[in-house]
């Protein structure tokens, strides 16, 4: 549940009760108007439908989390945790504090509760004075109803969450997905503990694995991608390839400008927060030897034309489906010979990765096939030790010295999070078959940081990364990000197109 806010308290409250009398009549009715079932809910059914049958007779609790303190009375956005969005529809910011219990059923299956918070009367102080949950500050809050006619689930009062999750203990295992809120994992673990006095107060680590197993469970699922979901992901990447646009157009003025990298960043900002939830992660927005810095998210660098700016960002959905795609562009419009030596290798291995991403393939194939070309490259150029092959340094034991200029993998699964399944085992996510409905990232790179006295001086302060999404088809994959340019030739059109505009 919510972080506690810091006790000091700086408000006037009015307790008057003529003021709350004044406050609590004169206004419009609420309207009580039951929204349409939403397009997600039949498939946040079956994908119930599929825990259910794997929890057979247990109580699943999968809470949303709270609100978590930013600095001292103002919160982070609140997201609700991945698995409860996936399992209820609901994104964006809603709704904290609340939980999906499956409640076993005594002839089978499960029923869907969704525990909340509803809205408070305009009558009560929490109306105009509670600056987490009034309608006053944070606006109005549909009803256990409504929400009700939304999802197709049914809604209780959060209230009532204590009794439910310790009803028919331990007659009725219970799991709890544990990372999403602390309070109601410590709910969980004090009704195991109450009801089996000999476990001596303490979570037995049955208990434990339990849990994990649940979260592993509910991980896997997302592998595959429903036919709603693609089409969240579709959405989310051309919203993140309009943004993109944006960027180059920018590209100029973020030369003209101080901390050009923060340019480049708000303006994909604004477009990911105009077209959806917002950007899916912190967008990399790299210049110059920056670009070298795999995870550089301070962008507080300057932009000269003749930098290459890698840029690795994309648009979150109001469902929290993110798109995750790399472009890395010369910001005067031309590549320099080096620079576009550096891009063309990394396309030759992108395009064998992208080759690689089909059914029958496993998920490792495609990193195999792009750090295959990675490998070759860089012993065509003189950079491997000496008498280093390419077979010796993709032996995975004794070689692997390509990782000083790629150190990262080629792919990851992506969904409703940029690295999506990550507690799935090596047996369902890396050793796995390709299945129709995957969506993966292809990303190779090859970075070559200004102090690297291993490669030639020309080369050193270029990073280069080219990354696209892709859903596997029945024959091969798609790639979702095709409409944005790749070659060099169509990145320094697109470059100089968008430049002549500005």
């Amino acid at each position: 549940m919510s972080e506690e806010q810091p006790q000091a308290e700086h408000r006037s409250r009015p307790t008057g009760q003529a003021f709350m009398d004044f406050m609590g009549h004169g206004w419009a009715p609420v309207s009580e108007s039951l929204p349409p079932l939403a397009e997600v809910a039949s498939y946040a059914a079956a994908r119930r439908q599929e825990v259910s049958g794997a929890f057979e007779s247990e109580r699943l609790v999968v809470p949303a989390g709270g609100l978590k303190v930013r600095s001292n009375d103002t919160d982070y956005v609140f997201r609700p945790h991945s698995a409860f969005a996936h399992l209820t529809g609901l994104g964006a910011d809603r709704e904290p504090d609340a939980a999906l219990v499956l409640e076993p059923l005594p002839d089978g299956g499960h029923e869907a509760i969704l525990f909340l918070d509803p809205p408070a009367g305009r009558d009560s102080q929490e109306f105009f004075s509670d600056s987490r949950t009034g309608e006053f500050w944070i606006g109005a809050r549909p009803s256990l109803e409504q929400v009700a006619a939304e999802l197709g689930v049914t809604t209780r009062h959060i209230e009532e969450l204590d009794d439910t999750v310790g009803k028919n203990v331990p007659q009725t295992p219970v799991r709890v997905v544990r990372d999403a809120d602390p309070q109601v994992t410590a709910l969980v673990d004090r009704v195991r503990t109450e009801e089996a006095a000999e476990r001596a107060g303490q979570v037995e680590q049955r208990d434990l694995e339990a849990d994990e197993a649940l979260a592993r469970y509910l991980s896997v699922l997302r592998l595959v991608k429903d036919d709603w979901e693609i089409a969240q992901m579709t959405s989310a990447v051309e919203a993140t390839a309009v943004a993109f646009d944006a960027v180059v157009a920018e590209l100029p003025e973020a030369t003209r400008r101080d901390r050009g990298e923060r340019w480049i960043e708000g303006t994909f900002g604004r477009a990911a927060r105009h077209a959806g939830n917002g950007v899916g992660y912190d967008s990399i927005c790299a210049a110059g030897e920056n670009a070298t810095t795999l995870h550089w998210i301070r962008n507080t660098g300057e932009v000269d034309e003749t930098d290459l700016v890698l840029i690795d960002a994309g648009v979150e959905t109001d469902a929290l489906y993110t798109a995750d795609v790399t472009r890395t562009l010369p910001a005067g419009g031309t590549f320099s010979d080096a620079q576009r030596r550096v891009y063309d290798a990394v396309l030759a291995a992108q395009e064998a990765g992208l080759a690689a991403a089909r059914p029958g393939n496993t998920f490792k194939d495609v990193h195999a096939a792009a750090i295959q070309v990675i490998a070759r490259t860089l012993h065509e150029w003189g950079l491997l030790p000496d008498g280093v092959s390419v077979e010796d340094t993709l032996d995975p034991d004794e070689g692997q010295f390509h990782r000083r200029w790629m150190v990262h993998g080629t792919s990851h699964h992506l969904g409703i999070d940029v690295h999506d399944c990550a507690l799935a085992r090596r047996a369902d996510y890396m050793d796995a078959e390709l299945s129709e409905g995957m969506v993966l990232t292809v990303e190779p790179g090859l970075y070559f940081k200004c102090d690297d006295l291993l490669v030639p001086e020309d080369l050193r302060g270029i990073g280069v990364r080219i990354e696209d999404d892709v859903v596997i088809t029945a024959d091969g994959c798609r790639n979702l990000s095709a409409m944005l340019p790749r070659t060099a030739e169509d990145v320094e059109r697109w470059v100089r197109r968008a430049g002549r505009r500005g």
